[in-house]
C-alpha cells in the first residue's frame, strides 16, 4: 500500500454531480454527469461514464445536501474502476469561498456522524 500523500482526509461521499470540460485555454469541449466517491478540502473522486483526458480541466457543480458547489479542478489520474465505470481524480484548482465552507460543514459533519 502506498503513503497517503493527501493534505486533507477524504471522506466516502455519493453525490450527483455535472461537469463541463474545459482545455487549457478555457473552451469548452464537452459536458457530463456523475457521482463524486469520496471528497476532500482539495479534490475528489469522481465516477463516470466515459473516459476524462487529464490533460483537461472540470468545472464542476456538486449537489452537496441543500447546497450547490461550483468547483474548478484539474484531472490528474483516470481509470477503469471495478464497476467498469471510469473514475477520475480531481484536483480543485479553483474553489470559491462559499464553497469552500459547504465543503467544510460537510466533511466536519460526516466525520462526526461516522467516527463517533
Amino acid at each position: 500500500m502506498g503513503i497517503n500523500k493527501r493534505k486533507h482526509e477524504r471522506v466516502d461521499a455519493l453525490n450527483l454531480l455535472s461537469y463541463v470540460i474545459l482545455d487549457v485555454d478555457g473552451k469548452e469541449w464537452g459536458q457530463g454527469m456523475g457521482r463524486t466517491l469520496n471528497i476532500s478540502e482539495n479534490g475528489l473522486q469522481l465516477e463516470t461514464h466515459e473516459p476524462i483526458d487529464t490533460k483537461n480541466i472540470l468545472q464542476i457543480s456538486i449537489g452537496i445536501e441543500d447546497e450547490l458547489v461550483e468547483i474548478k479542478g484539474k484531472v490528474v489520474y483516470t481509470n477503469r474502476g471495478d464497476s467498469g465505470k471510469f473514475e477520475a481524480g480531481i484536483e480543485f484548482i479553483q474553489v470559491k469561498q462559499d464553497a469552500l465552507v459547504v465543503l467544510k460543514k460537510y466533511i466536519n459533519e460526516f466525520n462526526k456522524q461516522f467516527n463517533e
